[in-house]
């Protein structure tokens, strides 16, 4: 077992791999210089640098929605999956926000402009902003996302009053080296750059230097009678530049705090006062670069609940954003560079909407909405990354639990369509169960959806967090009561009890979700029929046959051909009686039932070109159909009274039925449920006929 332990000193390697080569390696500008020549995306601009992180970690597109999916937020590699987002909506505000960073990137104007990730409560937006600042801080450590800046050296040496203590001054700004150039030669630099950049944009920086370097460089270069060049060598080293957080280094975050207590100075920096009696009120060197858009410089400023500042305090974006430089109190303009992401919920963004006077900021904004998500099954995922994620390892999930949870929360967050189509139905088009032979148009739903919205489509209703809460609630209970196993029942009973208690939900929605969750119920019952009916007289080689059978008599009616009798050998016509039974089990007309059997034989037709051969249980149309007709072929055989009371039931036969059941996914204790529940339905209308 000792040697499956990690040591310290395999500890301390894993760490040393992780850390770049040249992180404590101080270089002279001479390196920096030949090594943008030989990869110019050294010198990137913030917004060029995000852009090219998402692509980074590989991306996929999705072309049935037009989205491109960056496996940063739907695969989460660094995290092994712990972060992944699901849902066609938000992929689609990922998708977004990235051609937003990478317009920005081309300078096409979006990087003059704060990215508001605007939505609902839980809908995702913060978690996404931590990611991407999680992911820009891995990048920054790769050789691709490498980055760099400068620290002076020796002032002492040079400057009389310089304070001991600030012999070696780093970058305030954490700027790129190339703005030690004066424009003029930079500008040569720059246009070498372009000749031999792959990439989409072209490098650019006409940043000035921030006053205390700019003051160094002034006082050098007249020790040194201008000559820029021993300037640069004897007080210039070059050092790796790695994002971090925690440090305050290239990424920071932004909190609103109380109104009378809010200074702007936490944005733009404050005087340093230790530094006053040393070099006095008004040199450079006395200030404190220490404002949340100072140290955001080079990458990326979080504003979180960016709205509930206070107007006033939102000026100061302004000119961040727009003119892309900070105003500290008493001090000249300094240039910033960062991607700045803005963070509001929706009583915040209507209040904002609506004023006036806050015109020119939010024509400062993009605006990118972030809704929740409107696909049941993907709501599932978030759940059961959620049980992934935590200490639950006994509690068996049943069936259906997870989903029907989701479906609750789709439904509170989807408009009302018109009377052709219902709200269950609506979902059902969304989550991708629409057959062929619906008439339903998604398209049109998602756009009368958006249409019908006050902001936007799952721009309001339950949130996932409200949803995890109570199944979370639902798990603890069945733990208490020595239940191993957690039901689509349990949950739908939490959510009843919990409505009215939870802040976040209006007083005027409850009925309105009440009712929601009477559907949900239905829909479930409707499913847990399904599962008993597929217990009680499921057979995979009865399914098989028939499947075949069908094919056999569908092919023939295509063709207008004759099938051979199973019985007798001799040709027939196609079994029209027989072909009906099948489709009339999914309600498909008499006037629809040519499409639907040109549907299935090119079903088939495509699996034999790929060499892959029949199988009814891979067409969900067809085997539902099948199933329902060999409930109907089987029913007759089956003891319903003995699903109504279990004296009447053989222990033998009971077995077999949870046996089946367990086989769909059920634990022994959730299939007897099940049984108890959906057996009864079943039996009760089946004794009625």
């Amino acid at each position: 077992m000792n040697g499956d332990r990690e040591t310290l000193e395999t500890l301390s390697r894993a760490y040393k791999d992780s850390v770049p080569e040249d992180l404590r390696e101080a270089k002279r500008f001479g390196w920096y210089l030949d090594a943008v020549y030989e990869d110019p995306r050294i010198a990137r601009n913030a917004h060029q640098r995000v852009a090219d992180m998402f692509d980074h970690y590989g991306t996929d597109y999705d072309e049935q929605a037009g989205v491109v999916e960056y496996r940063m937020a739907s695969e989460d590699p660094l995290h092994d999956g712990e972060n992944t987002f699901y849902g066609r909506e938000v992929h689609e505000s990922i998708h977004e926000f990235v051609n937003k960073v990478k317009s920005g990137a081309r300078g096409l104007g979006p990087q003059k402009r704060i990215k508001l990730l605007l939505g609902p409560v839980g809908s995702g937006k913060s978690h996404f902003d931590w990611m991407v600042r999680r992911y820009f801080e891995d990048y920054t450590t790769t050789d691709a996302g490498r980055m760099y800046t400068f620290r002076w050296t020796n002032l002492c040496d040079v400057i009389r009053d310089q304070d001991p203590g600030d012999d070696v001054v780093t970058s305030p700004m954490n700027q790129d080296p190339l703005v030690l150039l004066p424009q003029p030669q930079r500008d040569e630099v720059i246009e070498r750059l372009n000749e031999t950049l792959d990439a989409p944009y072209t490098i650019r920086n006409d940043q000035t230097l921030d006053p205390a370097s700019e003051f160094y460089l002034d006082a050098l270069l007249a020790k040194y009678d201008d000559e820029l060049q021993e300037v640069l060598e004897n007080h210039i080293e070059i050092v790796r530049l790695v994002a971090s957080e925690n440090k305050r280094q290239c990424v920071e975050t932004f909190e609103p705090k109380d109104k009378k207590n809010q200074d702007e100075t936490e944005l733009t920096g404050d005087v340093n006062y230790s530094k006053l009696a040393v070099y006095g009120e008004s040199d450079p060197r006395a200030f404190d670069y220490s404002g949340a858009f100072c140290n955001a410089n080079r990458g990326l400023f979080s504003g979180e609940e960016l709205l509930k500042l206070q107007r006033e305090f939102l000026y100061d974006f302004l000119h961040a954003s727009q003119e892309q430089t900070i105003k500290p109190k008493n001090n000249p303009r300094i240039d910033i560079d960062q991607v700045i992401v803005g963070r509001t919920n929706m009583p915040e963004y209507r209040e904002k909407k609506g004023d006036e006077k806050m015109e020119a900021f939010n024509d400062r904004t993009k605006r990118i909405d972030f809704p929740y998500v409107l696909e049941y099954d993907e709501e599932a995922e978030i759940y059961r990354k959620m049980l992934r994620n935590a200490d639950v390892p006994d509690m068996h999930i049943e069936p259906h639990t997870l989903e029907m949870a989701g479906l609750f929360g789709v439904l509170t967050r989807i408009t009302e369509p018109d009377e052709s189509v219902s709200l269950v139905q609506k979902a059902k088009a969304y989550n991708g169960e629409i057959d062929d032979g619906d008439d339903i148009d998604v398209r049109k739903l998602r756009e009368n959806g958006e249409a019908a919205a006050d902001i936007g489509e799952g721009m309001d209703g339950v949130s996932a967090r409200f949803i995890g809460d109570e199944i979370a609630e639902a798990i603890m209970d069945s733990t208490h009561r020595g239940r191993s196993y957690l039901s689509s029942l349990s949950v739908f009973s939490h959510f009843e009890a919990n409505l009215e208690n939870h802040g976040s939900i209006p007083e005027d929605n409850l009925d309105r979700y009440h009712r929601y969750l009477e559907l949900v119920r239905e829909e479930y019952k409707n499913r847990a029929i399904e599962d008993v009916r597929h217990a009680l007289a499921y057979d995979v080689d009865e399914i098989r046959r028939q499947g075949e059978k069908y094919m056999d008599h569908v092919m023939a009616y295509i063709d207008d051909a004759t099938v051979e009798d199973e019985l007798t050998g001799r040709e027939q016509e196609p079994d029209e009686t027989f072909l009906r039974s099948v489709e009339e089990k999914l309600e498909i007309p008499d006037d629809r039932k040519d499409d639907f059997r040109q549907e299935v034989s090119n079903w088939v037709s495509r699996r034999a070109r790929d060499g892959t051969s029949f199988d009814p249980q891979d067409n969900d149309r067809l085997r539902r159909a099948l199933e329902r007709k060999l409930w109907e072929d089987k029913k007759h055989n089956i003891n319903f009274s003995a699903l109504v009371s279990a004296n009447e039931l053989d222990d033998d036969e009971r077995s077999a039925w949870i046996d089946a059941l367990i086989e769909q996914g059920y634990s022994s204790s959730g299939a007897r449920e099940v049984l108890e529940f959906a057996g009864a339905e079943v039996a009760k209308s089946e004794l009625e006929e």
